[in-house]
């Protein structure tokens, strides 16, 4: 059964006629082809007993047919309707089909309400959500097999930025050279925008690469990954400028035993909140706890946040095949900040990482 067929098997078990599939990365799941199409509409309808259709702007047609796609493909033009020419196709099909299955994480309240004004008698009450994240939980072999590579340019790309650290440099300058380096290699697409922290603006986990300056004595956080075929890299690493002062270096310490010891203790029956807590556990022994501000993981694929989430509270048992991040962080304000990373792939007896760069402190020559 190939995943348009588990689509239309859950569909008639669940009593629904239609799913209306608008989430791009869907879409690149199921097909191939993969366009974001910002404020314009890209949707997949696949009916429960009939072939499916991609409706989308007129301007992606023919690279959609170039996926492979062999089912129908409508273009509207930017002046047309798109709501109305979708219901069009769809009544074409069977006007009696009112029960419609949509993704309720993804589709936006005005998108939805177009939907209601054009099938004024559908029920839009179920959710698709759930089933697209466990088709996407386990990964087949030759997903992994993106993943890898896709991890071989990121442990690159560290590399180049591990290489670009100068006394000085701003944290934009690192992100641009080892970008740069990338694009030299053929590698046009990251996974999100790279992110370089230097000394305590590394205490701000989702702070972007600012011209904050590199300083002797201090750490400094790479955080970046990069895509192989729709398929995503993510990893953390955090080297040393100088002699970074005794606090810094106790934090490195105690994040790096986090990360090592839970990436140990990944493996199948495990349960994700049991892997979040055994790193917990090392940081809050070390007095840090209250510095570990977010979840061990996310999983990850052809997106870098995937379900599901590696943290207290998700008793999920973890199955060879999944696929998510390792990544303990230590954060206080106005000292550093410093987080570990690594993607796996749960295997038979254990897991394997994507990303080999060493997690030994690097001290960068200067």
């Amino acid at each position: 059964m190939n995943k348009i067929e588990k689509i239309q098997r859950w569909l008639a078990d669940n009593n629904q006629d239609i799913a209306l599939i608008t989430d791009p990365k869907t879409i690149q799941y199921l097909t191939g082809f993969y366009s974001d199409p910002v404020e314009r509409v890209l949707m997949m309808v696949v009916f429960k007993d009939k072939d499916p259709f991609i409706f989308g702007p007129a301007l992606e047609s023919e690279a959609i047919k170039d996926t492979g796609w062999t089912n129908p493909v409508y273009g509207y033009l930017d002046h047309e309707d798109p709501w109305a020419m979708i219901a069009d196709q769809v009544h074409a099909r069977n006007t009696d089909e009112t029960h419609f299955a949509i993704e309720k994480s993804q589709l936006a309240v005005d998108r939805l309400e177009s939907l209601e004004s054009v099938f004024s008698d559908g029920d839009f009450s179920a959710n698709l959500t759930p089933l697209i994240e466990k088709m996407r939980l386990i990964k087949s072999a030759d997903e992994i097999e993106k993943l890898k590579i896709a991890g071989k340019w990121d442990d690159f790309a560290l590399q180049k930025g591990f290489e670009a650290v100068a006394l000085g440099k701003t944290e934009d300058q690192i992100a641009a050279d080892l970008q740069y380096a990338l694009m030299q290699s053929g590698i046009m697409e990251l996974s999100f925008p790279s992110l370089v922290q230097a000394g305590a603006h590394a205490a701000e986990p989702h702070g972007a690469t600012s011209e904050n300056q590199v300083q002797n004595n201090q750490l400094v956080l790479f955080d970046l990954g990069t895509v192989w075929q729709g398929y995503i890299s993510d990893a953390s690493r955090t080297v040393a400028v100088g002699k970074p002062d005794e606090k810094s270096m106790d934090i490195y310490n105690v994040c790096l035993e986090a990360q090592l010891t839970a990436q140990a203790a990944a493996k199948p029956g495990i349960t994700a909140e049991e892997l979040d807590k055994i790193a917990r556990d090392v940081i809050t022994k070390a007095g840090y706890g209250e510095y570990f501000i977010h979840r061990l993981g996310h999983g990850m694929g052809m997106s870098e946040h995937e379900f599901p989430s590696i943290m207290e509270g998700n008793k999920m048992e973890l199955q060879p095949g999944m696929c998510f991040s390792i990544e303990p962080g230590i954060y206080i304000p106005n000292v550093a900040g410093v987080r570990i990373e690594d993607c796996v792939h749960i295997t038979e007896n254990g897991s394997e990482p994507f990303t080999h760069t060493t997690k030994e402190l690097r001290y960068v020559d200067l």
